[in-house]
């Protein structure tokens, strides 16, 4: 299966699954296994079925479920990417923030928490928070 295929099968089986049918199916399979319990004596074996079952089926979601998580913050990502591309006076110095080590992140962060703290004390003393401040160049050390 080709890597375009697999994302369709699992973007459309992460999207089944998180539908409420779905839900009222795997509940209704939970009470039927529940039902049989006294037919089995609930022996180890009865308790092993779904055991075995939900593990296989966490197990197997998992990989859906990332690779569906991976592509929509992707495509997000992207789409912010070309938010701050196209907007006249954005600092595409932040394109691609994601590719950068922790400690550069960091650095991003604690300025753009100063340059939010600037404008919440604008805020408070009547000003407006509206303008566009130069963020510094951060070193690469």
């Amino acid at each position: 299966m080709n890597q375009f295929r697999f994302s369709q099968f699992a973007r459309r089986l992460a999207s089944l699954s998180g539908r409420p049918a779905t839900f009222m199916i795997a509940a209704l399979a939970v009470a039927l296994w529940a039902a049989t319990g006294p037919l089995f004596g609930y022996s180890d074996t009865w308790q092993l079925v779904i055991n075995t079952s939900t593990t296989i089926i966490t197990f197997l979601m998992v990989f859906l479920i990332q690779n569906t998580q991976n592509r929509d913050t992707e495509a997000i990502q992207l789409k912010l990417d070309e938010l701050i591309r196209a907007t006249q006076g954005a600092h595409n110095a932040v394109l691609d923030l994601e590719e950068l080590e922790e400690e550069q992140l960091e650095r991003y962060r604690q300025r753009y928490c100063e340059l939010a703290s600037l404008a919440r004390e604008k805020l408070r003393t009547g000003e407006l928070d509206t303008d566009s401040p130069e963020l510094k160049p951060l070193s690469r050390t």
